[in-house]
């Protein structure tokens, strides 16, 4: 058969538009909560008092740790960022410059650009299917699939014969109308009750998109599914290596301070220090986030069954990290337990754990450098289509400036890495002991591999 044609990231001609940083791993020794706290995962729970202000998460929290006793970090995550009346995804969601951090897709275009050329690459080596969802997992301000969508338009020859859709899964009221307005011009509807999306439109480009509030309410189907700093925000349990064996890190009151918190070690063992510590764990402290295990379970069982793939960007280890526990306010660390519901509460992802989690329905490749993923995609060539095509200095230097915060490995070269699971018959041949000499080349995949340019 002919090899599937390919796609060239310098030949797309679009209009120019114009960091995390990292923590210290340090983890100082740890009181012992009260051997009574034995109520660790509903001390959290309930809505924040309707009061607004900086204030009232930590008012809400001090009352109810006084009156149940420590909680995991787990707990203390989901409450300082989700909290329906004062969390800081619902009530902030604090992304792009004026907010608390920015993302690769706010520093450059070209970052957008080039995940779109992925996805379309891998949905040409997949023999073009006749529907295309493209399914983001917390799609911040909507500029990453802004940017995508633009791809999309920009190759509508290619998927002339394709159903495209957008399908956005995200929790917070606030970022869902600003997505609404860049995506859509705010032309968009409530579903009614009987749906599962909550609210519906029409992309500028005239492709169909849906909002979610949960991946289990997108529809099956071959999909493409997205999650870049998605995995990152999730909540994390923290376990500490202990001369008692292993201890789960809690967040309590400081009895010597009222209204401040500080971190203790839980009295004995915990139901999550035995379901989730592995028995050949070598490193003393560790974090686990069973909330991306289950998510990356039901994106193998969907890849599985309806084919497609998942493109996951963020920071993360392959299993070597110990505490990468931080918070991000006003682009600086932040003291993670100090003003919780203000500020971006975030911890690097174990590709390891996603790997283990994906139980071989898929086949995984990474984690890879984001510099060496986007130079496998094609940035530099990119790049300079971009820069021949600036008139003036200020837009060249800007380019400049993006390309080096995306790929210096001091900056966000090496703290972000991709990982993919892709259906096992994209990287091998089912057997056909019938026609042994019948298979074709397998094209190789882009990003992990260099980028075939025709």
């Amino acid at each position: 058969s002919p090899p599937l044609p390919t796609v060239s990231a310098a030949s797309l001609r679009f209009p120019s538009r114009s960091s995390r940083g990292r923590p210290t791993e340090l983890f100082p020794p740890l009181p012992t909560a009260p051997a009574a706290a034995t109520r660790l995962f509903s001390a959290a729970g309930g809505e924040a008092e309707a009061a607004g202000g900086d204030g009232a998460m930590l008012r809400h929290l001090a009352r109810k740790l006084r009156a149940s006793g420590p909680v995991t970090v787990a707990e203390y995550m989901r409450e300082a960022l989700t909290n329906p009346g004062q969390g800081y995804y619902t009530r902030r969601g604090g992304v792009g410059e004026s907010g608390d951090f920015i993302t690769s897709p706010e520093i450059s275009q070209v970052f957008g650009e080039l995940i779109g050329i992925w996805y379309i690459s891998e949905w040409m080596a997949m023999g073009k299917p006749s529907t295309f969802q493209l399914v983001e997992l917390g799609p911040g301000r909507g500029t990453l699939t802004e940017d995508i969508l633009r791809v999309f338009q920009q190759l509508a020859s290619v998927l002339s014969k394709c159903d495209v859709s957008v399908h956005l899964v995200e929790v917070s009221p606030k970022l869902s109308e600003i997505q609404a307005v860049m995506l859509t011009g705010g032309k968009v509807q409530p579903s009614p009750e009987d749906e599962s999306a909550y609210m519906k439109g029409i992309s500028k480009t005239g492709i169909p998109i849906f909002w979610y509030r949960d991946i289990q309410d997108v529809p099956p189907g071959y999909s493409f599914y997205l999650a870049h700093e998605f995995f990152d925000a999730l909540p994390i349990h923290k376990f500490q290596r202990t001369e008692k064996g292993w201890r789960e890190v809690l967040v309590d009151i400081d009895p010597e301070v009222p209204d401040q918190l500080r971190f203790v070690l839980s009295p004995s063992r915990t139901p999550a220090t035995q379901n989730f510590i592995q028995p050949e764990e070598t490193r003393d402290h560790v974090e686990v986030c069973p909330e991306a295990g289950v998510i990356v379970q039901r994106l193998a069982s969907r890849i599985e069954k309806d084919g497609g793939a998942a493109l996951v960007a963020d920071y993360g280890h392959d299993g070597t990290k110990t505490d990468t526990f931080r918070g991000f306010r006003n682009h600086k660390l932040h003291d993670v337990l100090s003003a919780p519901g203000t500020a971006d509460l975030t911890a690097d992802v174990d590709f390891s754990y996603l790997r283990k989690m994906a139980q071989g329905k898929t086949a995984t490749l990474g984690p890879i450098k984001q510099r060496e993923f986007l130079k496998n995609m094609g940035i530099d060539l990119r790049l300079q289509v971009l820069l021949q095509n600036s008139g003036d200095t200020a837009t060249r230097e800007q380019l400049l400036h993006s390309y080096d915060m995306l790929m210096n490995p001091e900056k966000m070269g090496d703290c972000f890495n991709f990982f993919a699971l892709l259906p096992h018959q994209r990287l091998a041949h089912p057997d056909k002991k019938d026609k042994p000499k019948s298979k074709s080349p397998l094209p190789p995949v882009a990003g992990f591999n260099e980028l075939l340019l025709k």
